[in-house]
């Protein structure tokens, strides 16, 4: 039996769809905060963009306060066709995106099929790119062949959910980190499906089936393009008002120096400055203890907030994370 075309490499992250209803705020977060170029599409629909992508950033009007949707984008049509048959023989459902959505998110066409905690996986081959030039306070964000950034998100099933991401986008494992935060023991898994050293994070409590955060994802990162984009960011993130959850600090495992702010919807968002890239050649995965070489502290956490996390992470017990068995598997465990 002939083995299946491994598509690694040919996958990369393209754009995320957020609902929420704190349009003005989400506004003044995007542009004025981080420095990101906005567009708005109508009184329920506004774009972020980055770089000559009409998107990377669509927000959505609704009550989720939450990612609804992360798109890949494909290097070419046979990836597509590859994925989608793979998405179709363990026999879950693909639905096209209609003609308005695909213009919505600044694509040609786009398949969507579900995914972990109930963040559609949607994929697609050709962006549309703007005329408009970028207008925005950054000088600009590393996306290219590497995509745009990555997604962490936390889960009670990790295993299941790195089982899914092989299957449909054969991500290869870079490395683990493991945390204990606040007496709480942390492991976190680092997926990769191009270069750039993760584009997926999953991060678990070890030893207990509990989900410590409300939203589906824990934080969303970009890159910026300099070390002074990056410092400039993180000082109007705090002359504007807007709640800091981690200062300044340096990764152990991609290096990336970075900061966390706190975004409208509650789920954080990362800004940091150049990461290591993955050399496939070389790269064998390895285990680092703590997330942070230094910084990286918590800002202006309370015991309330300690008490809240400790709730919604009992709460977690009672409402059954989402998965997709057909494409999760067995899972993959850690070794």
């Amino acid at each position: 039996m002939n083995a299946r075309p491994d598509v690694f490499g040919s996958v990369h992250l393209g754009y995320v769809v957020i609902e929420t209803s704190r349009f003005a705020d989400w506004r003044r977060f995007g542009t004025d905060a981080i420095g990101m170029h906005h567009d708005d599409l109508s009184r329920d629909l506004m774009r972020f963009r980055l770089d000559d992508h009409e998107c990377r950033f669509l927000l959505r009007r609704g009550p989720a306060e939450d990612v609804v949707a992360v798109g890949w984008h494909l290097d070419d049509h046979t990836t597509f066709e590859q994925i989608e048959a793979r998405v179709r023989t363990h026999g879950v459902p693909v639905v096209q995106g209609s003609a308005e959505e695909a213009k919505q998110r600044g694509v040609e066409r786009l398949l969507r099929f579900p995914g972990p905690k109930g963040i559609s996986q949607e994929i697609y081959t050709t962006p549309v790119l703007a005329t408009a030039p970028l207008t925005m306070l950054a000088s600009g964000w590393v996306t290219g062949g590497s995509g745009m950034g990555h997604v962490a998100i936390t889960s009670a099933k990790p295993a299941l959910m790195r089982g899914y991401f092989h299957t449909v986008f054969d991500a290869r494992l870079t490395d683990y980190i493991d945390e204990t935060i606040s007496g709480v023991k942390l492991k976190i898994r680092f997926l990769r499906v191009d270069g750039r050293h993760h584009s997926i994070a999953i991060a678990a409590v070890r030893g207990l089936p509990i989900d410590p955060v409300r939203t589906r994802v824990q934080h969303l990162n970009v890159q910026a393009a300099s070390l002074d984009d990056l410092a400039r960011s993180y000082q109007r993130v705090h002359e504007l008002g807007f709640d800091m959850a981690l200062s300044v600090g340096q990764h152990t495992n991609d290096k990336e120096l970075s900061y966390y702010a706190r975004t409208p919807s509650g789920f954080e968002w990362e800004v940091g400055w150049n990461p290591v890239v993955v050399d496939e050649s070389t790269w064998e995965p390895g285990t680092h203890q703590g997330i942070s070489i230094w910084g990286h502290t918590p800002v202006g956490q309370t015991i309330v907030d300690k008490l809240d996390q400790f709730r919604l992470g009992t709460r977690s017990l009672l409402h059954p994370e989402k998965t997709v068995p057909a494409l999760s598997g067995a899972g993959i465990p850690d070794h």
